[in-house]
């Protein structure tokens, strides 16, 4: 191991032994300061993240206002980590939570603040220090929230950003100082490193992809779940793990859902990421561009229809396209990363339902009906993390997140968020 990254390692394991004996509450009024230089800075962060990954400015810098939100959510957080008290014959009778020491996060360039402030907030209010494997197009956002975190008072160690590639994570892992590790990434990303963690005895959490439903109803708001659903599909260029992806539309209002969905989707048409006005820009890589015109012709070749062609209009731009699948297409199994989404017709609630549970992945499905039978069917019976009723997919700080399936599993966000990264250690005893 590259003596720098060692040192950064032992760096964190030594603040560790101080920082989590630093109380609750004076932790969250370093998060809340922390919260505080974002939300300031929150244009000029937010041009960061466009020049790293071409996201849209004003997607960015709601992305880094978000971020700010979630921060103020733990900083006002009820300490759900006290010791509790159970009631027995023994004079100890207690439950207590202890933070498990150095935590690796390895998070990914579609989201390169929230994905990592989205981990490793929690993580660093429950008594854990952080190091950071970002992706290599976002070094400059990691190193961003570093200086940030030391701005807010937060002692040196407490989170470090490490400038290195993915064939580095298998030694950092595995390193004595590192006592967990939490991923967003791709299934076989979160497969490695699961692995590499499990062989290890350490904890893993993985927030993995997806290939969510937006299933419209008969009884839908169709103008509404129409805009929606193009902005849940074409928001961030498509690049989200909880983008809709697969329209599944009752079979009975297809022909008047489908104009109004085409007219909004054909309102995304890329620009200059750097004007606010912009609604989507490039992808971010051109492998990356050039993996999703592949998987655009394997579709056609196994029967798919262009309902709206995928246009390659730049080495990273396309106008985005839409197709009309049909069960059983190979495409169906895998996740469409970009400005490309699925068309699936169905002939009631029960086909509906089957077609958005047939696939590997469980991470958050939206579905539009004004029944609450309805709703309730879909929310007793959807294979995943989460069910949007009359919405489309946003993680929210108050509410858990995480999926099922080959979207991994963990949580974050919310309270529930506090204890991923804790021992539970039960006294008991006279």
């Amino acid at each position: 191991m590259e003596q720098l990254i060692e040192d950064k390692l032992i760096k964190a394991d030594k603040a560790f032994s101080v920082w989590k004996k630093v109380p609750f509450e004076e932790r969250q009024k370093l998060i809340a300061k922390a919260a505080e230089i974002f939300k300031t800075h929150s244009e000029k962060f937010g041009k960061i993240i466009t020049t790293e990954m071409n996201k849209p400015v004003s997607q960015s810098i709601a992305e880094v206002e978000k971020s700010a939100l979630m921060m103020n959510y733990y900083a006002d957080a009820e300490n759900v980590l006290k010791p509790e008290k159970v009631d027995s014959e023994y004079r100890y009778s207690e439950i207590h939570y202890e933070p498990k020491g150095v935590i690796l996060g390895v998070m990914p360039w579609n989201f390169p603040f929230w994905q990592v402030l989205r981990f490793a907030t929690p993580a660093i209010l429950s008594g854990n220090t952080v190091v950071l494997k970002h992706a290599s197009i976002c070094f400059g956002s990691g190193n961003v929230i570093e200086q940030v975190l030391l701005e807010a008072g937060f002692p040196e160690g407490v989170f470090q950003n490490l400038e290195v590639g993915h064939k580095e994570v298998k030694e950092i892992l595995e390193h004595k100082t590192i006592k967990g590790v939490s991923l967003t990434g791709s299934e076989k990303a979160g497969a490695e490193v699961a692995s590499i963690a499990g062989q290890n005895i350490k904890k893993s959490l993985l927030e993995l992809g997806g290939s969510d439903a937006f299933i419209v109803l008969d009884d839908a708001d169709l103008d509404k779940a129409a805009k929606e659903g193009a902005k849940a599909r074409l928001q961030n260029c498509g690049q989200t793990c909880v983008a809709a992806k697969r329209f599944i539309i009752d079979e009975k209002v297809e022909d008047e859902f489908l104009p109004k969905f085409i007219e909004e989707y054909k309102k995304y048409i890329p620009a200059d990421p750097m004007e606010k006005e912009t609604l989507i820009g490039g992808m971010a890589r051109p492998d990356l561009a050039d993996d999703l015109e592949n998987q655009f012709k394997k579709a056609l070749e196994n029967g798919a229809e262009i309902i709206i062609p995928l246009e390659r209009i730049s080495d990273i731009e396309f106008n985005p396209g839409l197709i009309r699948v049909q069960e059983g297409n190979p495409i169906l199994q895998e996740e469409l990363f970009g400005p490309l989404g699925m068309v699936m017709i169905a002939k009631n609630d029960e086909e509906a339902l089957q077609m958005a549970n047939d696939i590997p992945f469980g991470l958050s499905n939206s579905v539009w009906t004004a029944t609450k039978e309805r709703q309730l069917f879909f929310i007793e019976n959807l294979e995943s993390g989460t069910v949007n009723i009359n919405r489309m997919t946003s993680s929210d700080p108050r509410f858990p997140f995480g999926g099922t399936k080959s979207s991994g599993y963990g949580t974050e966000l919310s309270l529930h968020a506090l204890k991923e990264f804790v021992i539970t250690k039960t006294i008991v005893g006279n």
